[in-house]
């Protein structure tokens, strides 16, 4: 059972390396990366030259907590941050940004968050 956790944490591990070598994001372009639990997902806007975060959110955090409904789905909520992350980046003046989904595929919540930011104003 240990071997079979070791070797998923080594190629969940070598998929972030994969996408993470293509992906850099700067000051015109930051990267929007998105961090995926079993329950909760949180997305940045990340600044790499200078490492700084721009902009971050979580679908813990109070801001999404408000706008959403107990019956909302996971992706429903993925949706909605998105779309939060969008409206806070463009306040930031940030408008175009590199998708980084880490070792996630580009499906269910992932792709939800990045329909949501493309709805709340940001291009990639």
């Amino acid at each position: 059972m240990a071997d079979k956790n070791v070797e998923k944490n080594r190629m969940a591990e070598r998929r972030r390396r994969r996408v993470r070598g293509k992906v850099k994001g700067n000051a015109d372009r930051p990267r929007l990366t998105i961090c995926r639990s079993l329950k909760n997902v949180v997305v940045q806007v990340i600044d790499d030259v200078n490492g700084v975060t721009l902009v971050g959110l979580s679908s813990k955090s109070k801001v999404i907590r408000e706008i959403i409904d107990a019956a909302d789905t996971k992706s429903i909520v993925a949706k909605k941050v998105g779309a939060k992350v969008g409206e806070l980046a463009k306040a930031k003046g940030v408008t175009e940004v590199v998708f980084d989904r880490n070792q996630n595929l580009y499906h269910g919540r992932v792709k939800a968050v990045a329909e949501g930011a493309r709805e709340g104003g940001l291009k990639f």
